[in-house]
């Protein structure tokens, strides 16, 4: 599976979470897969692991979002996932 297909699937996935209002390319948009032409924000692939980075709705519980973010991504890759909650919102509608 190519890294094309498979950040885009999380990307679809993790975005599918309640609570996940949006993904987070980091602070300086260092998190991201690079694919020609556009880039895939919030979600960075490794050979071993990878990241997601996510935006979460307060009216969630951080760690439970946090952690279907992760199950999803390592369901679709099956390499181990680090997730970030790198910010959060209380007024906007997440998944």
């Amino acid at each position: 599976m190519s890294d094309e297909s498979t950040a885009e699937r999380i990307a679809e996935a993790v975005l599918a979470i309640p609570g996940v209002v949006d993904l987070h390319s980091g602070l300086f948009g260092e998190v991201a897969t690079y694919l020609p032409g556009r880039r895939v924000p919030g979600i960075a692939i490794r050979d071993d692991d990878g990241e997601v980075h996510l935006v979460v709705d307060l009216a969630h519980d951080l760690q439970s979002v946090a952690t279907a973010a992760r199950e999803a991504a390592e369901e679709i890759t099956g390499k181990e996932f680090a997730v970030v909650v790198e910010d959060v919102e209380s007024d906007r509608k997440a998944g």
